[in-house]
């Protein structure tokens, strides 16, 4: 999933609880989920970032004052403005974009 096309808001909005239990069966499952999924954007994101800031850092250690790039700022501002990574999960549990399952249930059903 391309966190940069997502759709979900920016600011933090009032949830119906009710639509997150339809699926599951169960608000702490869907919560679960959703706190694992947004743990993997965060993850994901946190790479990317740096590999991209990566570019920038000098090889040589001074303690000279660091110089700060422009494009390095602009890197940085633009990923302050994308949606926090709760809310990109919050958004695809909803649209039914995160593939889940409970080993548990699973097994009761056998």
């Amino acid at each position: 999933m391309d966190f940069k096309k997502t759709n979900a808001p920016t600011n933090t909005t009032t949830q119906d609880l009710v639509n997150f239990v339809q699926e599951t069966g169960n608000i702490y499952e869907s919560v679960a989920i959703m706190g694992r999924r947004a743990n993997q954007i965060a993850v994901e994101m946190k790479e990317e970032l740096k590999s991209k800031l990566e570019e920038f850092s000098s090889t040589s250690d001074n303690l000279e004052e660091v110089f700060e790039n422009r494009e390095q700022i602009e890197i940085s501002r633009y990923y302050e403005r994308l949606p926090k990574p709760t809310l990109i999960a919050t958004q695809e549990f909803k649209d039914g974009k995160i593939y889940h399952r409970n080993p548990a249930k699973e097994k009761e059903q056998y």
